[in-house]
């Protein structure tokens, strides 16, 4: 009886051909390329607008609108503060509480209307129908409605009443389809568990079903505010004497020729950029603590 042992070379070699075949298995099609070639060149075609706007706003006195830059210093941020190309300060401290409220009104109808179309609430139907005229609705003539229904019933418009309604009607049905969404994965043997265990409907809603959905929930005020902070076409009509941020900067486009135009820019994109920092930030920490408690009950 004879054995046969490899030797040391047919060893290595077959492991070169694995590795090898495993590098081959590993090895991206050059599909991939293409489309990731494709999505930077998306990407830089839409950033590359704004980041042109952010570095000709930290241009010198002398600054133009245009490149080449001529020195670099924060003066513009320095008129925009002073006010001296327009209302930038009343016209934020509009926009955010304005924001605001939007951004709770719509949080709230839309938990409603999702809690509404679980129970299949009669003429359901009919609302989601009409959330989703509100949406294909053109948005300078929704607000022209507006701005005249109020002058026809001899009321004035303004950012708080006229314009919130304006606004109303482009957030909501963001946020009742965001719902629906957050809403159709939400398993319903929780709240049945939770009753089980003597829970009261306001008791499930409360700690079982809004925890649960909050993730959902701060989205959809994510996207309330957003919407609100940088909405034009509904708020142009709507907002009577006092302008938003956003009719600020279309009124400035008229008549200045500086890059404080440029500052005001990156100083409403870096607000934009906080709240949705902030907003992941708390659906990262939500999503780690529920993590971290699933970890614990493990063991």
């Amino acid at each position: 009886m004879s054995t046969t042992t490899a030797s040391p070379t047919d060893t290595t070699s077959r492991a070169l051909q694995r590795a090898q075949r495993r590098a081959d298995a590993d090895r991206r099609p050059w599909t991939f390329y293409v489309l990731a070639g494709l999505f930077a060149a998306y990407v830089l075609f839409l950033y590359s607008p704004m980041l042109c706007m952010y570095v000709l706003s930290f241009q010198g006195p002398q600054g133009a609108l245009s490149f080449p830059m001529r020195g670099v210093s924060t003066y513009w941020f320095h008129q925009l503060w002073e006010g001296t190309n327009g209302d930038i300060g009343g016209a934020v401290s509009r926009s955010i509480p304005l924001a605001l409220v939007v951004t709770l009104v719509t949080v709230l109808f839309s938990v409603a209307a999702g809690l509404g179309f679980r129970k299949q609430v009669k003429g359901s139907s009919a609302v989601f129908y009409a959330v989703i005229i509100a949406l294909t609705a053109p948005g300078y003539i929704l607000g022209i409605g507006i701005g005249l229904m109020f002058n026809l019933f001899g009321w004035e418009t303004n950012w708080y009443s006229s314009a919130l309604g304006s606004q109303l009607s482009w957030t909501l049905p963001f946020g009742v389809l965001i719902t629906f969404a957050v809403f159709g994965r939400f398993n319903p043997a929780l709240e049945e568990a939770a009753r089980d265990l003597g829970a009261s409907p306001a008791q499930t809603l409360r700690m079982v079903v809004l925890p649960i959905l909050l993730p959902g929930i701060i989205a959809i005020a994510l996207f309330g505010f957003t919407l609100s902070y940088d909405e034009f076409a509904r708020t142009l009509q709507t907002a009577g004497p006092s302008n938003t941020v956003p009719i600020e900067i279309w009124s400035m486009t008229q008549n200045v020729t500086s890059p404080s135009i440029y500052a005001l820019g990156t100083v409403t994109t870096g607000i934009s950029f906080l709240i949705i920092g902030l907003a992941l930030g708390a659906i990262t920490l939500i999503q780690r603590r529920r993590s971290t408690g699933a970890g614990h009950g493990g063991h």
